[in-house]
């Protein structure tokens, strides 16, 4: 499903050259969990967005499901992001003047969804991650782990096929942080694809393979 070519990105800061991703080859199936370990500063993240589609290369290629996503315009990236893609974030990243369900059924309306249906959806995956008793409460009404299993149901609104977590169990305690590990292998379990990236080895186990990075490289 998914895979890199020669993928490089540099940032230039003044004269200098960061090489933040230093020729990736990495291939990641349909439906496996894959962990992508590493210390802070060696690419993780940016890795992350590329085969998110929320940055491009400077060089390389991402391919998801054949497409060289590179080769792609701003609005073809955002349909591949909207039709394939859900995204987890370590900082929750939920509107704060909506409460749960509305934060859920967001990327619904983007899609063009009706109201009631697209309500209906996000009742049915708040129900999935059990918060049914807590989808009226705004995210500051809510905890850290509560916030990440909306955030989760948000990601699962438009049906993606690949989930994409940067470091989903940062902000929340280790009990937590496993719980949410576990909602990620149910949805392995049907078939998804999840991607994440964690510097906790802990929380790495929980997936079928893992990728080490160092310095732009991977190195497993």
């Amino acid at each position: 499903m998914i895979h890199t070519e020669h993928l490089t990105k540099i940032y230039r800061m003044g004269e200098a050259e960061v090489y933040a991703l230093h020729d990736v080859n990495l291939e990641i199936q349909d439906g496996e969990f894959v962990a992508i370990v590493g210390p802070s500063g060696s690419g993780k993240s940016t890795l992350l967005n590329m085969i998110g589609c929320l940055d491009k290369p400077t060089s390389g290629s991402v391919f998801i499901d054949g497409i060289d996503t590179a080769l792609l315009t701003d609005n073809e990236l955002a349909e591949i992001r909207r039709q394939k893609i859900g995204f987890i974030f370590q900082q929750f990243n939920l509107i704060h003047t909506l409460n749960a369900l509305e934060n859920v059924a967001l990327p619904l309306f983007f899609a063009g969804v009706g109201r009631e249906a697209r309500l209906k959806r996000a009742r049915e995956l708040l129900l999935n991650v059990g918060l049914e008793d807590r989808m009226y409460h705004k995210p500051s009404e809510l905890s850290g782990g509560e916030q990440q299993r909306v955030a989760i149901a948000r990601a699962l609104a438009n049906n993606p096929e690949i989930i994409i977590g940067d470091e989903p169990t940062g902000n929340v305690d280790s009990a937590t942080g496993h719980a949410i590990m576990a909602i990620l292998e149910g949805l392995n379990k049907e078939g998804r694809t999840i991607i994440v990236v964690t510097h906790d080895p802990e929380i790495a186990a929980h997936a079928g393979q893992t990728k080490r990075m160092r310095d732009g490289r991977v190195r497993d």
